[in-house]
């Protein structure tokens, strides 16, 4: 399953990482506000789980000098983008990037620290993974107590205006993307469990969700 997943994503990015950031911009929205209200702590590790081509790791190495950052992506493809992009910032010093699958705990575990991440980032990733319910858990387990997991994705697009609403879903269909307003009840279940606190909000009448779930201490 897990070279199936990195076969698929290299198939879709392998041209397409050229020109990903001069598209997405228009319709990924959020990721910004996402990065702007991590406010990791001074020395904090940092990881973004489906990092592409390093986007929001040079604006979160920009954002927040003082963090160690760290990035993975089921695609090889990315990553070589990725590489690139931090190489030519001289970051290598910062930032480490591996290849690792969003729904294992073990992609984290080969960076560490031991004690777990400050904050761990998910842009637009959960819509793209079958067992989104596992990447989400995963990356609450790879949290440090006190430690937060940032989120943003799609959200309800089907209460967007008609023909914008099923355009977009087809849309997102061609790169297998499923948008996933279920994960808010997930995450509202797993702070029942006494496991941490949500934070959520939606953006622009739904598009999208903004979500920052803090681990219990």
């Amino acid at each position: 399953m897990a070279i199936g997943a990195t076969e698929r994503m290299d198939r879709m990015y392998r041209h397409q990482r050229h020109v990903y950031d001069l598209t997405r911009k228009w319709f990924l929205f959020g990721r910004d506000a996402l990065i702007d209200r991590l406010a990791p702590p001074s020395g904090a590790h940092v990881c973004e789980m489906g990092c592409g081509t390093a986007r929001n790791i040079l604006r979160m190495a920009r954002r927040y000098p003082w963090a160690r950052l760290y990035g993975l992506d089921a695609s090889g493809e990315m990553l070589k983008t990725a590489q690139a992009r931090v190489a030519r910032a001289r970051l290598d010093g910062r930032v480490q990037l591996r290849h690792g699958l969003a729904e294992f705990r073990e992609s984290y575990a080969q960076f560490g620290p031991s004690a777990g991440f400050d904050a761990v980032v998910l842009s637009y990733v959960l819509s793209m993974v079958p067992d989104w319910r596992g990447a989400l858990d995963a990356a609450v387990g790879a949290v440090r107590p006190g430690g937060a997991v940032g989120l943003v994705d799609f959200h309800d697009v089907d209460r967007l205006p008609w023909p914008l609403a099923p355009g977009l879903r087809s849309w997102l269909a061609r790169f297998d993307v499923t948008p996933r307003p279920e994960a808010l009840d997930h995450l509202a279940a797993l702070e029942r469990q006494g496991l941490g606190r949500a934070e959520t909000r939606t953006v622009l009448g739904g598009y999208a969700f903004l979500a920052r779930f803090v681990r219990a201490s």
